[in-house]
């Protein structure tokens, strides 16, 4: 398959240029390449060259685990409103009072199930505020 034709001709590199760096040099190269959104170092090196912008991105890993903790809240979450849902859905079908009153019971137990995990969901969130948003 084909290259895209590029629109404009400027823009195509055809000039190879080959260089040798040292290690300190490579290395430096390859954590910015790790940081940056280049694709290769080659990538990396032209822009140096050309004194064009390298967005590099950090990452906090201090974060990993309230990160973990928070996407599995919101599984846990998500399933629990789909068992809400589920519940409702029973307690309209059924006519007899008794049936009723025991979907609305499971209902209820399924709410408080949700509130414990939003109470964790606020204390984690709350953590993450002091951190992010202290006074300068």
């Amino acid at each position: 398959m084909p290259r895209k034709p590029v629109a404009d001709r400027e823009e195509i590199l055809v000039h190879p240029i080959i260089i040798r760096v040292n290690d300190a040099t490579y290395k430096r190269l390859e954590k910015l390449l790790e940081e940056s959104s280049c694709k290769s170092i080659g990538e990396v090196a032209r822009k140096i060259l050309t004194g064009g912008r390298i967005n590099c991105f950090y990452r906090d890993v201090s974060l990993n685990g309230p990160m973990e903790e928070l996407a599995l809240i919101r599984k846990e979450l998500k399933s629990i409103g789909i068992n809400i849902n589920q519940q409702t859905r029973y307690f309209n079908a059924v006519k007899s009072a008794t049936e009723k009153q025991f979907h609305s019971d499971r209902t209820v137990e399924l709410y408080l199930k949700a509130d414990a995990k939003m109470e964790r969901l606020f204390a984690l969130i709350s953590k993450l505020a002091e951190k992010w948003l202290q006074k300068s």
